[in-house]
Parts: C-alpha cells; sequence; structure tokens
C-alpha cells in the first residue's frame, strides 16, 4: 500500500510516495526550498509543487512544524509566518491540491511514530523521547509505544533561551560551533529533559541524524541510550503517509 508524504520543514518542503509495507520511500524524494517568509499561501504552493511532480491523486499525510490539534488546527508557528496560527491547515493544503484528501501532524510526531513502528524504537518499552534537530528542535514522547502528541520540548529554556536557539543544527550553523561545541550544548539539552522525564531512550533524528558518528561521541553523562535515527531525515514523510493512512 502506497501513500504520499509530505514533511514541511523551515527550510525544506519534500515528499515522496512511501510504501507502508515496508516503512521506506517507494520513490526517491523531491524537494523543494521553504519560501522565506514561510506564509500559508507560499508553503502551500510549494506543497502542491512537491504533490504534482509525481502526478499523485491519492490521499496526502503532511507534516507542520508546529502544535496542530484536531488535525488542522495550527496553534504555533515557531520557524514559519506567524501567520499560520489559528489557520485550518487541512482546509487549506486540500484545497490547494484540488481536494484531495489530506490529514496534518506536528512533523517530531510523524517522525517518531515512524521510528517506533520502523526505526530505532521499534519494540522498545518504558519512555521513548525522539529528538529532531533541524531549523528548531522538535520532540516526540512515547510510553509503551503511545505518543504523547505535541510536547514542543525545543522550547524548554535553557540558560535563558529557547533550547532551540543554542542546540539546534541551525544554531550550530549561525555560531558557526565545532561538532564537539554543539555536541556539548546538546548534551546540556538532553541532561534538561531527563530530568524531567527519566527516558530509557533518547532518538537524534533530522539531519543531523546521517553524521552521528561526528558528535555522538562527545556527549556524556546521561543515563539513558542514545541512538541516530534509523530512518534518518525521511522519518517525517513516512509517518506522515502513516497518519493519512490511518484517516483514509
Amino acid at each position: 500500500m502506497q501513500i504520499f508524504g509530505v514533511d514541511i520543514g523551515g527550510s525544506g518542503i519534500k515528499g515522496a510516495p512511501v510504501d507502508l509495507d515496508r516503512g521506506d520511500l517507494a520513490e526517491e524524494r523531491f524537494k523543494v526550498l521553504t519560501p522565506h517568509p514561510a506564509t500559508p499561501d507560499g508553503v502551500a504552493d510549494g506543497v502542491k509543487q512537491v504533490v504534482e511532480h509525481y502526478g499523485w491523486t491519492g490521499p496526502v499525510g503532511l507534516t507542520f512544524p508546529g502544535v496542530v490539534t484536531g488535525g488542522s488546527h495550527v496553534r504555533t508557528a515557531a520557524n514559519v509566518d506567524k501567520n499560520w496560527v489559528d489557520t485550518d491547515a487541512r482546509a487549506l493544503f486540500s484545497e490547494r491540491l484540488g481536494g484531495l484528501p489530506v490529514t496534518v501532524v506536528n512533523d517530531a510526531d510523524a517522525a517518531g511514530v515512524a521510528e517506533i513502528a520502523f526505526g530505532a524504537g521499534r519494540d522498545r518499552s518504558g519512555t521513548v523521547i525522539l529528538l529532531t534537530f533541524g531549523t528548531g528542535i522538535g520532540s516526540a514522547v512515547f510510553v509503551d509505544g503511545v505518543l504523547v502528541p505535541n510536547t514542543e520540548l525545543g522550547h524548554l529554556e535553557l540558560k535563558g533561551h529557547d533550547a532551540e536557539k543554542r542546540a539546534s543544527s541551525k544554531a550550530k550553523e549561525d555560531n558557526d560551533l565545532t561538532w564537539e561545541h554543539w555536541a556539548h550544548r546538546v548534551q546540556k539539552y538532553l541532561a534538561h529533559v531527563e530530568m524531567l522525564f527519566s527516558p530509557e531512550l533518547f532518538i537524534i533524528g533530522g539531519g543531523v541524524s546521517r553524521k552521528s558518528e561526528k558528535f555522538l561521541h562527545y556527549i556524556e553523562g546521561i543515563e539513558a541510550e542514545i541512538v541516530p535515527a534509523q530512518l534518518q531525515n525521511n522519518a517525517g514523510i513516512v509517518g506522515a503517509a502513516m497518519h493519512a493512512a490511518k484517516k483514509a
């Protein structure tokens, strides 16, 4: 069974048909740059471009980098245009895609669901936390495989700032940090999250998951096991498609 998944991020909008039996992309993904400012209309146009690239005419699952309640209502927009707040995202995307059935879910929650089903969190019990490091920091918290939605732990305070302002991969790039220096910031962030949730496992997702050998060995003093996401930066696309399949 194939469903189309689209992952909307602060820097890129990427998508592909997903093979739900394998939990992997059925075709090579296609990506466009997220417009700046990332307004609802601009992002919707980018999504349309990605979906039309494949000539897709079935259900589409989309992630969104913020809190999404009721499968449609956008409540926060930290790394996209503030006009997203209170938008009916499902109606907007469905209209732009010519009436195709659409589902919308928080981006990190989608990535987490994919990792729990097919990746590093498979068959793991207890508390598992996936953290995606990109333009911001997304989070997905699972207790015995059950998602606690919209946790947004990237906005925990760290040294007087949103944690994602200090420890996201964008913060690494903006401040020209070495992998070691950035890893020490991530370590402080993980210690704070661990103090609050005492997880058995941290899964590190986002684009940096492809480069885990450059930084994970610098992170010390964390009780939980720390592993890179197995689906790497495709987890959001797969999770978006899984969410759409549930609603189809």
